[in-house]
């Protein structure tokens, strides 16, 4: 008798020790699991395997995070494989998660994880076709979701940075994401400080997403810091880009330099250069989120010294630019989110040639010879189209650029004006006074520009230095130069000063 109680004593033993101690049990894992994830863990269905590794898989995993029991994570299979030395050392060898779906808050909705220390190692996790979805800020709208093709992580484990390589299908602009670094380790109760490391590619992301502007974008960087602040540099290049209203493809090449607060979602730019045809443009501001405003504002402020004004307008027209030449530039530009086309919903607002002594006049003032000379092919600039003196102010709301004190000079005449261009529909409405320096038709042979020609009938008659009223009217592709004649008639009806 006394032989039997003592068997049974060790087999009572023996349960508990193995429910305490043998780490593949079902209580034993789903503590576990618990404990790592700061979640309650519900299963439908678990058995162990013994040979030829110890291990087990569960099904119908799905983990319930606060309070209010926010779904995190559901997977299908959890497949969990270790070795008999591996218990000895407190190491898992893989656990691969199959049919997984992660569910991420909303940022700003203050959830917070504690996580229990574990001595715990798991050297290999896999979870390949995981769809990654993110709850957004507007609850009318769908969460962003992200498609990961290969997920692995290594040596995860408490007060140990993993190593990540996740290669996933970016939902906007749509491309393929591939991305390898370190993580942590994670800092408890500062989480913001937990460090990161890695480097991308960016393969063909497909930019017409945004409506209004087209291409596929090639990107390379690298990013190291804290999640707070991530340090990211590297290169862009689109081969195709093009405004669709315009037609052009160019190629748009880029180096950047940012910071991102990946608690945040938000980007910083610290500065950016970006090259296509002749014409360099410095970039800096930030995409982040606004007081007030729903989802990220992209807020930029623009600069070039060494802009080339074909290479600007070109972008925005389908026919050849009307003019030719350098000239500086410097605007805010402001882009919300939402779902309209990028030309309506961009906003700008800047000057560009002279702006009250800010910019250096760009060496667009040539003489009269020097147009004789390109006429004649003796410089780069494109005799059909020269313009010099080009200066003003714009501001571009829903489409529409408006223009206050654009000047600008032609072989034998100085204007100012003011007025609209659409840049969607391409209408023009531009209203002003010129100055006849000459007879346009007696200027230097060879500059054959089109406003020249359609003008000089209209000026054949006028004086050297008198002042007229004029416009241009119509589309870029039709052009309306002429005459105001009511102002005409107006200023001849007053007494002279």
């Amino acid at each position: 008798m006394l032989a039997v109680l003592a068997a049974a004593a060790c087999i009572a033993l023996a349960v508990i020790l193995y429910e305490e101690i043998w780490p593949f049990s079902q209580k034993s894992v789903v503590r576990d699991l618990a404990e790592a994830s700061d979640s309650d863990i519900s299963i439908s269905s678990f058995h162990q395997t013994y040979f030829p590794s110890p291990g087990c898989v569960i099904e119908g995993v799905e983990f319930r995070h606060g309070a209010n029991h926010f779904k995190l994570v559901t997977i299908e299979k959890l497949i969990i494989e270790g070795s008999y030395l591996g218990i000895l050392r407190r190491h898992v060898a893989r656990i691969t998660a199959v049919g997984s779906h992660v569910f991420v808050p909303k940022f700003g909705s203050n959830t917070t994880f504690k996580t229990q220390h574990s001595k715990t190692v798991v050297e290999e996790i896999v979870a390949n076709g995981t769809l990654v979805e993110f709850e957004s800020e507007d609850p009318s709208k769908k969460p962003l979701q992200f498609d990961v093709h290969e997920a692995l992580v290594k040596d995860v484990g408490w007060g140990i940075p993993l190593q990540y390589k996740l290669n996933f299908r970016n939902p906007e602009p749509p491309g393929d994401l591939a991305v390898t670094g370190k993580f942590g380790s994670w800092i408890t109760g500062n989480a913001e400080q937990t460090p990161i490391s890695g480097a991308y590619t960016f393969d063909r992301a497909d930019l017409s997403v945004y409506g209004g502007i087209a291409g596929m974008l090639t990107s390379r960087g690298k990013f190291e810091g804290v999640l707070k602040h991530v340090n990211i540099s590297g290169t862009t290049d689109t081969p195709d880009f093009e405004v669709t209203s315009g037609g052009h493809k160019v190629r748009l090449q880029s180096q950047f330099d940012a910071y991102v607060d990946a608690t945040r979602g938000d980007t910083f730019l610290k500065h950016v250069e970006a090259r296509y045809g002749r014409t360099t443009v410095i970039a800096e501001g930030s995409i982040a989120g606004s007081p007030g405003r729903k989802g990220k504002i992209a807020q930029l402020q623009l600069t070039s010294r060494r802009a080339r004004i074909e290479d600007i307008l070109g972008l925005f027209v389908s026919r050849g630019s009307p003019m030719s030449g350098p000239v500086s530039l410097k605007t805010q530009v402001e882009i919300p989110s939402g779902n309209e086309p990028f030309l309506r919903k961009v906003t700008l607002k800047g000057a560009f040639g002279l702006d009250e002594g800010t910019f250096s006049k760009p060496e667009t003032q040539k003489d009269v010879d020097e147009l004789s000379a390109g006429a004649r092919g003796q410089n780069k600039e494109n005799p059909e189209t020269v313009m010099t003196g080009l200066a003003g102010q714009v501001e571009l709301v829903e489409g529409v650029s408006r223009f206050s004190d654009l000047s600008f000079e032609i072989p034998g005449a100085k204007a100012r004006m003011h007025g609209t261009y659409n840049i969607i529909n391409h209408r023009i409405d531009l209203h002003g006074r010129m100055r006849v320096d000459t007879k346009i038709s007696k200027t230097e042979q060879g500059v054959k520009a089109l406003m020249l020609k359609i003008m000089d009938p209209i000026f054949k008659k006028k004086k050297k230095g008198e002042v007229v009223p004029v416009h241009i009217a119509g589309t870029y592709e039709k052009p309306q130069f002429g005459l105001d004649l009511s102002q005409q008639s107006t200023q001849q009806k007053q007494p002279a000063k």
